[in-house]
């Protein structure tokens, strides 16, 4: 078993494609190119089994507002494991190391979880958010309960601890939200 932890810029064409491949196929086709390019920027976590992609998952900053202010987060995209290794740890070993990149270089850890993934992240000691969830939008914060009970968020060491009667706008973008 293989795990890389590399900048979007550090991987080639063809892992790319590789990652782009496991997630179409993790996600049974419902991982749209918004979603992808979102995970995009960060840093990304990569395990491989054999000679080929296994698992993944990326973290790439956001902003979220609260209470006036804007938190640099670590925010987690794309984790996915291969259909034919998934319950063998692989998700914990990923979301291990990106939790090590959130610890060392931002306030916040957030993340939108599947329900399908959402016990990974609450072993692990994410939290659902219990408090109201916003995006902030061109005319300005707008509230979205639809993402309320799938927002989880996780502090590092050090990080900040939100106030949960107090919502969290998460900065936009493309593909995120129609309103």
């Amino acid at each position: 078993m293989d795990t890389r932890t590399a900048h979007t810029s550090e991987l080639t064409a063809a892992e790319l494609r590789a990652i782009r491949t496991l997630l179409d196929d993790a996600f049974e086709g419902d991982f749209a190119d918004e979603d992808f390019e979102h995970a995009l920027g960060g840093m990304h976590v990569l395990i491989g089994v054999d000679g080929r992609l296994a698992a993944h998952g990326s973290v790439v900053q956001r902003r979220v507002v609260h209470r006036g202010r804007a938190l640099r987060t670590g925010y987690v995209e794309a984790v996915a494991v291969r259909a034919d290794l998934r319950r063998r740890g692989l998700g914990g070993r990923v979301t291990e190391r990106l939790e090590q990149v959130v610890a060392g270089a931002y306030v916040l850890g957030a993340l939108s979880a599947s329900e399908q993934g959402a016990g990974l992240y609450l072993a692990r000691g994410w939290s659902v958010w219990p408090g109201e969830v916003g995006v902030l939008s061109p005319e300005g914060p707008v509230r979205l309960p639809e993402e309320e009970g799938s927002t989880h968020v996780w502090t590092p060491p050090g990080g900040v601890r939100p106030d949960p009667p107090r919502r969290l706008d998460i900065d936009r973008r493309d593909g995120d939200v129609r309103y």
